[in-house]
């Protein structure tokens, strides 16, 4: 086994049991996964989709 395989298996590992993960853990292995805004943005959308309960709340409206 090499490097790549392990890196398939835990992503994979991740990807199952990503809703249970506390938050904090959940953004430390986002931050670590992802280096350049265009794929922090992908990785959000497809975390997104395929876990709503990871959604972040909506903005707070403004009060006028």
């Amino acid at each position: 086994m090499n490097e790549s395989r392990f890196a398939s298996l835990l992503g994979r590992a991740a990807l199952k049991v990503w809703p249970d993960l506390p938050r904090d853990v959940q953004e430390r292995l986002f931050a670590a996964a992802v280096d350049d805004g265009v794929i922090a943005n992908d990785l959000a959308e497809f975390l997104h989709d395929r876990h709503p309960r990871t959604a972040h709340p909506p903005k707070p409206t403004r009060f006028v």
